[in-house]
């Protein structure tokens, strides 16, 4: 299933709702079952995702009023305000090139632990929205990343069990102002204004049975056009299982938050030597989720 959120006109002005995209259209699952909680947050807090697909069941064999034409509806990101986004730092070739860049050597803890940071979860952006080029940086910069969504609550999980615990998957623009960045993480503290100022999560949330091997999808991005990056899930070195044992020691996972895989290897401007400007349309496009596009503006 891939579940979306869009909005709808109603006499009380704009709403977003949850649906759920299929070949016909898109199924609006408030519409279709009342049961179904009208936001993606809430289907997932409420376990509700064998009762959602009931719902795209019915409406797609009864051609109910539920069922919406794409063309006449507005995609936003899936979980507008996720309870956390945290991203991890989990591909090697991205990891060794950076350090590479900084002229340092490859920290033999970065193969000891899955390490992250947090992001903002408030400044999140859907497909064919604008970001902002912030006024801060002249090093704006994208990043191909692999973002799992957590669909139950759950504390101290073991990686064998971490699985049952990931509702789907979305494609992730971790934005980045390369400049800013470099200059926090001289201090040994951050990213921090260098990434959460905004990141781009959509087009859907895929659920996982969907996904199916979340370790073999070809990752990609294009810049107007221009493809600049081709990577593979598959050559990630912390799995999300090992993610969420590690991020829940002690610690407690909600329905709803993100996680991200960090780059991917060549996902991003930094290690191509590459820049994005103000008007490049960006398009991340991982294989089985669909495609992630942004514009760059600056006012």
């Amino acid at each position: 299933m891939k579940l979306c959120t869009f909005e709808l006109q109603t006499p009380r002005g704009t709403e977003l709702r949850a649906g759920a995209v299929t070949e016909r259209g898109i199924v609006d699952l408030n519409a279709a079952n009342r049961r179904v909680p009208a936001s993606v947050l809430g289907i997932l807090e409420a376990g509700a995702l064998d009762e959602a697909r009931a719902a795209v069941s019915e409406s797609l064999r009864a051609g109910k009023d539920a069922l919406l034409d794409p063309a006449k509806v507005r995609l936003r990101t899936p979980i507008p305000r996720p309870p956390s986004v945290r991203d991890f730092y989990a591909f090697e070739a991205h990891v060794k090139k950076g350090f590479e860049k900084r002229g340092e050597p490859m920290p033999k803890e970065w193969y000891e632990i899955p390490v992250y940071y947090r992001s903002g979860n408030h400044n999140i952006i859907g497909t064919d929205e604008e970001v902002l080029w912030p006024r801060f940086t002249e090093k704006f910069d994208y990043e191909l990343e692999l973002a799992a969504v957590i669909g139950r609550r759950g504390t101290n999980i073991p990686a064998a069990d971490a699985g049952e615990y990931i509702a789907g998957y979305m494609v992730m623009n971790d934005f980045s102002a390369r400049d800013i960045q470099k200059r926090e993480m001289k201090v040994r503290l951050g990213p921090a204004k260098g990434k959460d100022w905004c990141t781009a999560l959509g087009p859907v949330l895929v659920t996982a049975d969907e996904v199916g091997d979340p370790y073999n999808l070809t990752m990609t991005a294009r810049v107007n056009g221009e493809e600049w990056s081709r990577g593979n899930s598959g050559t990630i070195y912390w799995k999300f299982e090992q993610m969420i044992e590690f991020l829940t020691l002690d610690d407690t996972v909600f329905p709803g938050d993100v996680i991200g895989s960090g780059t991917v290897g060549t996902g991003c401007g930094l290690e191509l030597d590459r820049w994005v400007k103000p008007g490049d349309v960006m398009e991340l496009e991982i294989e089985r989720i669909g495609v992630l596009r942004n514009k760059v503006v600056k006012r």
